[in-house]
């Protein structure tokens, strides 16, 4: 049976509940002060939304401002040509889209290359030329720097992913060997094309069975690029498929060389992460078991990439910012040594970036300079008329002088029909420049005004520059690392002649 409750609410014999009740009741007349009691819940989401009103991407709005600043830096410090994809499976795509000129490699005919890409720097070219603003520097530098703004973007998502998954700190080691990588800085405000989209197709092959159902984001991007190139190519096209086919299943990329199926962990690996190799290492150790996910997409990238012939450095620069969180784990558990080794991984990487952004290999962007000068600056330029006598796409071509002025140069397409020791129109040239010169150019009336060639040619074609009158008339530096076709330096021969005269050039 139940006892009734007193008037207080308090079971019987609860004489201190009604001493208490009465205290309360005297101090009633008074003041009576509460102690304030902050939430714990209301406090963190007023200390959120707080934080977020300067905060941008997650971040603080003045770390992002200042990755934006250091990749627009390091835009304009980057003046050298790193490979020829890079204009001509990007821009020289886009101008072609948006202006009707240009040049369109055998790779479009064939459907091996996605619009996707090139249709964000169309959409640009479209914006600049509507404007009337499409000035051939702003055609140049604005897709750079929306490069630069989309990897500024990216670091700054590596580090609060990093923050939410570890701490501050070892973010904080992660954005820094991220930022002091040589060949990102190398890389990253480059217009590459093929390269993040075939390494991304590789690693959702991996991660594809794993997540199931959270793949969806990969099945809209899919979709959307079917789209595009639908309406480009006028046809249903699988880009992915096709590349995968040509360069996997035929193994046609070793018509642009081929390497030993261990050269991306001999060579290729440790070139690109230099100095940070060993911190690499070391973080591979300290580092977590859940990370071990992004150690064998590392590994699994590697595996694929070499089961094909034709290697290069760029294909696997995708998977560099996984090995910078390994990086990071190894700097932020460095005690004794974290200063030297801090120091010694700045300037090295600074050495290198600086080295390869300003110097190596900078000529063939320099002699397009000339050229625009060729095409603006000449009072007769509807006379004017180029030949590129280098390997093929050596250069940039129409998007890096806006100008539809004549223009040649060596073509390379890889035969797909089967023939056995085929050889393309450069390969042809290169075995005997000279011959090559004279049965092509059989007379003045199809002499180009203007030669472009590597200095290691000159002596080989000597007769032929001055029987036709050919003057050198400008010279860029280009590598200190010659070989085979490429010269130390670049020369450009005008042809010089008396009156009027007519140039056409075979196309």
């Amino acid at each position: 049976m139940r006892r009734p409750l007193s008037k207080c609410g308090m079971e019987p014999g609860g004489g201190d509940a009604s001493l208490t009740l009465h205290g309360l009741q005297n101090r009633s007349h008074g003041k009576i002060k509460l102690r304030k009691r902050k939430s714990t819940l209301y406090f963190n989401t007023q200390e959120k939304s707080a934080r977020r009103r300067g905060d941008l991407l997650g971040e603080n709005i003045y770390l992002l401002l200042f990755t934006i600043a250091l990749r627009i830096l390091n835009c304009f410090l980057v003046q050298t040509s790193f490979v020829p994809d890079e204009y001509w499976q990007s821009l020289e795509v886009s101008h072609h889209m948006v202006f009707n000129y240009g040049y369109l490699t055998w790779e479009w005919t064939e459907r091996l290359r996605s619009y996707t890409y090139p249709l964000i720097f169309a959409s640009i070219y479209k914006i600049l030329h509507l404007l009337g603003k499409d000035s051939v520097q702003l055609l140049i530098w604005i897709p750079r720097l929306a490069q630069a703004l989309l990897s500024a973007v990216a670091d700054v998502r590596l580090y609060s992913l990093m923050k939410q998954l570890e701490n501050q700190e070892v973010a904080r080691w992660v954005f820094f060997c991220q930022l002091c990588s040589w060949f990102t800085w190398y890389c990253c405000t480059r217009t590459l094309t093929n390269t993040m989209e075939t390494v991304l197709t590789i690693i959702a092959l991996f991660y594809y069975p794993l997540e199931g159902s959270k793949s969806m984001n990969s099945f809209v991007t899919l979709s959307l690029s079917l789209m595009i190139d639908r309406i480009f190519f006028g046809q249903w096209t699988l880009v992915q498929f096709n590349f995968l086919k040509f360069n996997v299943l035929q193994n046609w990329g070793t018509f642009y060389g081929s390497h030993p199926w261990h050269w991306y962990f001999s060579q290729g690996f440790p070139v690109i992460l230099g100095t940070h190799l060993p911190f690499f290492i070391h973080g591979c150790y300290l580092a977590p078991k859940r990370y071990r996910i992004l150690l064998v997409t590392v590994l699994w990238t590697l595996l694929v990439y070499s089961m094909l012939s034709h290697k290069e450095f760029r294909f696997i620069y995708p998977v560099l910012p996984f090995c910078m969180v390994f990086c990071g784990y190894s700097l932020t558990h460095l005690k004794t040594w974290k200063k030297p080794a801090l120091s010694f991984l700045f300037l090295s990487n600074l050495f290198l970036a600086l080295y390869t952004g300003l110097v190596h290999q900078r000529g063939t962007l320099d002699v397009m300079s000339h050229i625009q000068k060729v095409c603006y600056n000449n009072p007769n330029k509807s006379s004017a008329s180029i030949f590129i006598m280098m390997p093929c796409h050596s250069t940039p071509y129409y998007s890096h002088v806006h100008c539809p002025l004549p223009m040649r140069f060596l073509q390379c397409p890889p035969d797909l029909t089967g023939k056995s020791h085929y050889l393309d129109e450069a390969d042809v040239f290169y075995l005997n420049p000279l011959n090559w010169l004279h049965r092509e150019f059989h007379d003045d009336a199809s002499l180009p005004t203007h030669l472009i060639t590597f200095s290691i040619l000159e002596e080989e074609i000597s007769a032929f520059l001055i029987s036709s009158n050919y003057k050198r008339t400008a010279v860029f530096f280009h590598t200190h690392l010659p070989e085979g076709r490429i010269g130390s330096h670049i020369y450009v021969y005008e042809r010089k002649l008396k009156g009027k005269f007519n140039m056409k050039m075979k196309f």
